[in-house]
């Protein structure tokens, strides 16, 4: 499909708690769903691989709790990770696991090689911020300096994810939240990163803005040719956006492929529950 991977994932755990005998030991744990009754343990990630490659969007779903949340915030480095390694196809970073890098290099690679947007705006902007001031605070994060050149890439940013100018110097706590998520596509886009992370992005917004918000990624995505990894636990917004799906459950990868291999001929139980309640 592609050369090489853009970013490398490889057995990645997130654990929540010191874990007992009962649950330790990763052959023989007794869990219910991914949670240790006995020490009250949960195990959100485990032993997560995959790969994204260069322009591809990579579709993770599954239902709340199954860890795909947890995961997105490990790679963003919001959560660190038990155990687990991540390579970034990138010369700086050359063979570097970017999940024990310091954290001024993982400041770097947020603020120079990776996007975010959260299922909560609030998260990944200040609400008392002006629109501008929101993409300019990731741009001087970035390294830049010129107030101008900072000025004009706001306004290319916000009228690209249709923000009128005449509102941009609003604060985002007064917009409806569709608008909200596209101030925060705008700054999420605002360092040209490589890899963009969209956590639940619809999640909350009514159907018609929500078919906006899809639109407006799918129109970036095929403009830009960026990679992005897309979050969601509705099969029919993975539909409309992914290349390759990954299904998660309980902590674990139990299915991936193409993404119309998964909703035509899903294998795994839950991944058939899945398609049939989207038909």
């Amino acid at each position: 499909m592609f050369e090489e991977a853009l970013l490398h994932v490889c057995n990645l755990n997130k654990q929540f708690g010191s874990g007992c005998s009962q649950c330790s030991n990763p052959s023989s744990r007794m869990l219910e769903k991914n949670y240790c009754p006995a020490c009250g343990t949960v195990y959100a990630c485990q032993d997560i691989s995959f790969d994204l490659f260069p322009g591809e969007i990579l579709g993770i779903v599954g239902e709340s709790g199954s860890g795909k949340s947890t995961m997105m915030q490990c790679m963003y480095f919001d959560e660190e990770v038990t155990s687990g390694e991540a390579f970034i196809n990138d010369t700086t970073l050359e063979g570097e696991n970017v999940f024990a890098l310091s954290s001024q290099k993982k400041r770097y690679i947020r603020n120079n090689k990776y996007g975010m947007v959260y299922q909560n705006p609030v998260h990944g902007l200040k609400m008392n911020f002006s629109s501008v001031g929101n993409i300019a605070e990731k741009l001087i994060a970035a390294g830049n300096r010129h107030v101008a050149d900072m000025e004009q890439t706001s306004r290319e940013l916000l009228e690209s994810v249709h923000i009128p100018l005449f509102r941009m110097k609003e604060e985002p706590q007064y917009f409806s939240g569709g608008m909200q998520q596209r101030v925060q596509i705008a700054k999420a886009l605002s360092n040209n990163p490589p890899v963009l992370f969209l956590d639940e992005v619809t999640t909350g917004l009514d159907l018609s803005v929500q078919a906006n918000v899809l639109d407006l990624i799918k129109n970036i995505q095929r403009e830009s040719g960026i990679s992005m990894i897309v979050v969601s636990h509705d099969l029919a917004v993975i539909r409309m956006l992914a290349d390759r799906t990954i299904v998660m459950l309980n902590g674990s990868i139990i299915e991936e492929g193409l993404t119309d291999q998964i909703l035509e001929d899903p294998q795994h139980a839950y991944t058939q529950q899945l398609v049939y309640s989207l038909l």
